[in-house]
C-alpha cells in the first residue's frame, strides 16, 4: 500500500486517569496495580517482570457507549449489540458553530445523507474537558432532533459535550429516544475537528460486558 493510501486515524475519545471526574456525582476511577513489577519479580525468572493493573469506575468514565439497556431494563446490553451499530460506520461530523446557543435542534444534512450513518456533533465543548466549566450549561440534542435522527434511519448518534441531553431537569428524551429505537449513543467525545465533515468511517466499540447498558470505548475517525 503506498503511503498516501494509508488512511488517517483521528482520536476522539478521552483519555481516563486515575482521579479524573467524567460526570460530577459520580466518583472518578481508581486505577493502580494489581501486581506491581516489583512484587512480580518473586514469581518469574530473573529478569522477567509484569505489571497487573487494577481499575475501579463506574461506567459512565470518559468517553463511551450508552445501549438501550442503560435506559430500558428490556434494551439490549453491550453484549448484545451487533459490532455493525459501532464500527466501520460511515459518518457525518455536524459542525455547531460558537454562539449558536445550547439547544441544537437541527443539523445542515437530509434525511437520505443520515440514512444508515453515524451522526457527530461537533460543539466545541470537548475544550472543556477535566475544568469546572465542563458541567454547566452545555449544548444538547432535542427531542424533536432525536425524533428527526429517528425517523431519518439514523445508526448512531455522538456528541462532544457533556451529555446528549438537557440535564436541568431529570428528562432525557433524546436518550429515551434513540435508545428505544437501538440507535447507540456516544458521548464525550473530543478531536471532532480534525475529523472530515463527510467521508471518514466512525469506530466505537466497547467490552462486550453482559448486564451492562454502558462502557468507555476508543473512539475514532477513519479518514
Amino acid at each position: 500500500m503506498a503511503r498516501d493510501d494509508v488512511p488517517h486515524l483521528i482520536d476522539c475519545s478521552h483519555t481516563v486517569e486515575h482521579g479524573m471526574v467524567t460526570y460530577k456525582g459520580l466518583p472518578a476511577p481508581i486505577i493502580c496495580d494489581y501486581l506491581s513489577r516489583e512484587a512480580s519479580r518473586a514469581r518469574y525468572a530473573s529478569g522477567t517482570e509484569f505489571q497487573i493493573g487494577k481499575i475501579e469506575m463506574v461506567a459512565n468514565t470518559g468517553t463511551y457507549v450508552d445501549s438501550p439497556f442503560h435506559r430500558y431494563a428490556d434494551g439490549k446490553d453491550l453484549s448484545e449489540l451487533p459490532l455493525e451499530s459501532l464500527a466501520n460506520l460511515d459518518c457525518l461530523i455536524a459542525r455547531v458553530p460558537a454562539g449558536a446557543g445550547r439547544e441544537i435542534d437541527r443539523l445542515p444534512f437530509t434525511e437520505d445523507q443520515v440514512r444508515g450513518r453515524a451522526v457527530l456533533v461537533q460543539t466545541g465543548w470537548d475544550r472543556h474537558w477535566r475544568t469546572d466549566a465542563y458541567f454547566e450549561g452545555h449544548p444538547h440534542l432535542t427531542g424533536e432532533l432525536a425524533e428527526w435522527l429517528v425517523r431519518a434511519g439514523v445508526a448512531l448518534v455522538g456528541i462532544d459535550s457533556f451529555n446528549i441531553d438537557c440535564t436541568d431537569t431529570g428528562d432525557r428524551p433524546v436518550h429515551s429516544v434513540l435508545l428505544k429505537h437501538d440507535i447507540p449513543i456516544a458521548e464525550h467525545l473530543c478531536g471532532l475537528a480534525a475529523a472530515p465533515e463527510r467521508g471518514g468511517r466512525f469506530f466505537a466499540v466497547p467490552v462486550k460486558v453482559k448486564g451492562f447498558g454502558t462502557f468507555p470505548v476508543r473512539a475514532f475517525v477513519m479518514a
